[in-house]
């Protein structure tokens, strides 16, 4: 449902149609903006943005970052780019050049438009971290010729590129490290490690384990993820980032695969494999700055946003598309 804001402004979300880009299109949207959503549909889904139709201030254009844009906006959520390893690994050229040229064509149409803008980059910029947790000012430690450069360094350029354009055009910037997010919407095959265990449970599979499965992660809830966001782009020009969205309490990944066995009431076994290329051995955020300059931490334990996830898979592995 929306409601009339005088204050109502015309926001560009790309990858609109993904899994984090559609609930920033709804939130968006619940509060009275204009919301253009920009995808090529290569992860995104007509699905997830199907409920929005029929919403008068939402419009949906089939459109590939890599290509410009010509369209009036006051602020664009820069979203697009495949965030799983099994579809930025697909195409790693293309991934690439949707970080890159993508971030240089919404800088462009941000100059041209005078509007504010935000860059959703990535927890990978850190790499493997030798820094535990990350903090903003941890510069990382990332393999430029690896399996998962693609991904890594793209977002790491696009990141250069935007505090290029804040230098140079003065233009008003945003950037958002986002850590492991999670929740409804999330593709069933997309390779990620919420999604395959619960999947791979629901189905009586054995839930895949790399290497001894001591390796952490932190996993922030979606509706937490998108209040950081919008926070973010809510303060002062004089705040760019590199601000941290994550969750700080980190899990191993057994201890994760035991708590989905138990969420799903699954009799699954484990399957072990070989450690991935460059998978990283752990990943937690330092968010000082975030519980600083935006007033936020994440507030959904990940048991609930679990048991979330796991009746929205339940309900897409009943009613297939």
């Amino acid at each position: 449902m929306t409601f009339y804001n005088p204050n109502a402004r015309r926001i560009v979300v790309t990858g609109g149609a993904g899994f984090l880009g559609s609930h920033l299109c709804e939130r968006l949207l619940a509060a009275g903006h204009h919301v253009l959503c920009v995808d090529n549909y290569c992860t995104g889904s007509r699905a997830n943005i199907a409920h929005l139709m029929g919403n008068p201030f939402f419009e949906a254009v089939r459109h590939d970052v890599t290509l410009p844009l010509q369209t009036e906006v006051d602020e664009i959520y820069n979203m697009a780019c495949p965030a799983s390893p099994v579809y930025y690994q697909a195409d790693p050229i293309q991934t690439t050049k949707t970080s890159v040229l993508g971030a240089i064509n919404m800088l462009e149409l941000a100059c041209r438009s005078k509007a504010k803008i935000l860059q959703a980059s990535t927890s990978e910029v850190y790499g493997d971290p030798q820094v535990h947790p990350q903090p903003e000012a941890y510069w990382g430690h990332v393999n430029p010729i690896g399996l998962r450069a693609c991904y890594d360094e793209g977002k790491r350029c696009a990141e250069t590129l935007f505090f290029d354009y804040h230098r140079r055009a003065a233009l008003p910037i945003k950037v958002a490290r986002i850590f492991n997010t999670y929740g409804p919407r999330m593709q069933a095959n997309d390779g990620r490690v919420v999604s395959n265990f619960i999947v791979q449970a629901l189905r009586g599979l054995p839930l895949t384990i790399y290497g001894d499965g001591n390796q952490t992660r932190s996993f922030i809830f979606v509706d937490d993820q998108v209040d950081a966001l919008i926070r973010l782009m809510e303060t002062p020009d004089l705040v760019t980032g590199p601000v941290n969205l994550g969750n700080p309490t980190e899990i191993p990944m057994l201890a994760l695969a035991e708590l989905v066995l138990r969420l799903t009431g699954s009799r699954s076994t484990l399957e072990r494999h070989p450690l991935p290329s460059d998978d990283p051995r752990q990943r937690r955020p330092d968010i000082s700055q975030a519980r600083s300059l935006l007033l936020w931490e994440p507030t959904t334990a990940l048991e609930d946003g679990l048991s979330k996830t796991i009746a929205y898979f339940e309900q897409v592995l009943s009613f297939p598309d």
